[in-house]
């Protein structure tokens, strides 16, 4: 088995998909009307286009369980996922350029450099740096 497709909660998905694209470089890689209000709508890594894709899931919009539960981690300060950097620092600098709102500035812990992200579509995002 692998990981083929991972999902994301998101508000709204025309707004997902331009930061995900514009602000943090995901390339756009299918997109297919389901409905007048969803998609089915991934984006992929720029480095790793054959790799997992993620999923820009409207769910919260249509199971109120999906919109509690991500409201909840939001609002906990919880990260919903997290993506691997090269150089927290380096992104960190390149995203907080672009408007992108952390909550969390980089911080070593142990052997990790972490920060965490607002995607703007109801997520808590962390980015992680192995040392």
């Amino acid at each position: 088995m692998k990981v083929k497709i991972i999902s994301i909660p998101v508000l709204d998905q025309e707004a997902a998909l331009q930061f995900y694209t514009e602000k943090l470089g995901f390339l756009k890689k299918v997109d297919v009307p389901l409905s007048e209000h969803s998609r089915w709508l991934t984006v992929v890594s720029k480095e790793d286009q054959d790799g997992p894709e993620i999923l820009l899931e409207p769910a919260p919009n249509h199971f109120e369980p999906a919109k509690v539960y991500q409201r909840a981690l939001f609002e906990a300060g919880i990260p919903y996922t997290q993506f691997n950097s090269n150089n927290v620092q380096q992104d960190y600098d390149r995203l907080v350029a672009l408007g992108v709102t952390f909550s969390v500035k980089p911080t070593e812990m142990g052997t990790v450099k972490i920060a965490v992200f607002n995607d703007t579509c109801g997520n808590n995002i962390q980015l992680v740096e192995m040392l």
